[in-house]
């Protein structure tokens, strides 16, 4: 109704833009487009998310003018990129990318092995980041679902239940409270490894490093140390807990590398996994100019925006 009445003024195009937001959230102009083009004669223009993929859809869906800026912008070779997107749309026919793309719900763990946490930390405005926790071995990128446990102070026994009531690539995540007294170790680990997880993050103690490095699975802790405690009981699985001064829920999104750890609430995983994604665009291209010869500061033009400041 309202391209109508739009038309009816004499325009000569209309835009259709779908913002930033929207694209995080996975939305889509096509739909749109289709519809104005058919109910109207007025030539459509579109933007927002639009590359290789996506161009030639908008214009079998009705667009006729094509706006492309983060596929090109953000790319370590616009001249390449700019050629292969005007490809795409002279030929009608997609060009595969894997990148510049946002992503749905079904795809989060592929965003999540490609991006760090640093990535995830600043999509998230600095929030997520748990504190203290560490991986025992360098080289790491574990990415899962969370399986929650709390527990006492070297009280091993729920966290090793939770492995056999967890699903497979998740990850355990256990508040111990901080405790000294290890609550996870060698034969935990290997649970989880015939279990099929994806690793164990702790805000407690681990012992039978030398071990567990060997094995190759990705275990996050606060300490390590010798010394176990008993397998009481306390504690529940699944619960809300606290790891790492972060809030951990079950099914919440778990990403950890040399850096850290990190926690994605899951209703905002695909918003959150896209900005990652396009954080992890953008400093290739910042990293691209830098190799040409700029500096960090130029690129940013923090000069700039310290006297607007």
């Amino acid at each position: 109704k309202r391209a109508r009445e739009v038309e009816s003024f004499g325009t000569d195009y209309l835009c259709i833009h779908v913002a930033i937001d929207e694209q995080m959230v996975g939305k889509e102009p096509f739909k749109c487009i289709r519809e104005i083009a058919e109910g109207t004669g007025i030539p459509i223009a579109v933007a927002g998310g639009l590359n290789s993929e996506t161009a030639p859809r908008a214009i079998k869906n009705g667009a006729s003018i094509i706006i492309v800026g983060g596929a090109i912008t953000k790319a370590r070779n616009v001249i390449h990129a700019t050629e292969k997107i005007k490809k795409a749309i002279l030929t009608g026919k997609e060009i595969k990318t894997d990148l510049f793309k946002k992503y749905d719900k079904r795809r989060l763990r592929e965003v999540f092995d490609r991006v760090s946490s640093c990535n995830i930390s600043d999509a998230m405005h600095r929030k997520g980041a748990m504190s203290g926790i560490s991986p025992i071995k360098r080289g790491y990128h574990l990415v899962g679902r969370a399986v929650t446990v709390k527990t006492m102070d070297g009280d091993w026994a729920k966290p090793i239940e939770a492995i056999a009531k967890s699903e497979k690539r998740w990850v355990v995540v256990v508040d111990a409270g901080g405790g000294k007294n290890a609550i996870w170790g060698e034969l935990a680990t290997w649970s989880c490894i015939k279990k099929g997880l994806a690793g164990a993050v702790i805000d407690g103690a681990v012992r039978d490093v030398q071990h567990i490095k060997e094995m190759d699975f990705p275990i996050f802790s606060k300490w390590i140390s010798p010394s176990a405690g008993e397998p009481k009981g306390f504690g529940e699985i699944g619960s809300e807990i606290e790891c790492g001064g972060q809030l951990v829920r079950r099914g919440d999104w778990i990403i950890g590398d040399d850096s850290g750890v990190v926690v994605v609430p899951k209703e905002n995983a695909q918003e959150i996994a896209n900005r990652a994604m396009h954080i992890y665009e953008w400093e290739n291209r910042v990293r691209e100019e830098i190799k040409r010869g700029s500096s960090l500061s130029e690129v940013l033009k923090l000069e700039e925006w310290e006297k607007l400041m």
